[in-house]
């Protein structure tokens, strides 16, 4: 397992934000989560792919707002009550892109240790194994991490055949500190 992003904490354990999507448990690299927020207004994009669909503002940021039942080929939902946007600091293309992601229910900052991980099976896996970097163990649930660059790799790169123009990923780089 050498997923960036995934092993970036101590070899003991890793530092991680659960969430649920359509019934499943999630988990991203907490080094990655910039913060949690309430739905906000959304703007949609014609003609965008459904997975990376929407803008949202984040603090007078313009950022993509990805949803990722459509790469883990999930069923599509409306946001609930407990619903909430992940916004995150990806690796891309060797620099860091600020997204957000959608969840339906937020639960905690949690580590889980290497006994708590495994490699994804190969077989019996309902989603594409090069979106999945582990399969763990939380609260007693099965936990997927996926492999958020890899997801979003894949979505740059555009239909097969077709490859990005330059500059026109739709993703919001790092915006710079002052």
């Amino acid at each position: 397992m050498t997923q960036e992003g995934i092993n970036d904490q101590a070899p003991a354990t890793r530092n991680v934000v659960t969430f649920d999507l359509c019934g499943e448990v999630l988990a991203v690299p907490a080094s990655q989560l910039r913060e949690v927020l309430e739905p906000v207004r959304v703007t949609r994009v014609p003609g965008a792919p459904p997975f990376v669909a929407e803008l949202v503002n984040v603090r007078g940021a313009v950022v993509p707002l990805a949803d990722l039942r459509v790469p883990l080929k999930m069923p599509p939902g409306a946001d609930g009550p407990e619903a909430r946007i992940l916004v995150l600091e990806i690796p891309l293309d060797g620099q860091e892109m600020v997204v957000g992601i959608r969840a339906d229910t937020v639960h905690e900052v949690t580590r889980i240790g290497p006994a708590d991980l495994e490699e994804i099976p190969t077989v019996g896996s309902r989603w594409p194994p090069r979106f999945v970097a582990a399969i763990g163990r939380w609260r007693g649930h099965f936990v997927t991490l996926p492999d958020l660059a890899a997801i979003f790799a894949d979505f740059l790169a555009g239909p097969p055949g077709r490859a990005p123009s330059a500059g026109s990923s739709g993703l919001a780089p790092e915006p710079e500190t002052t």
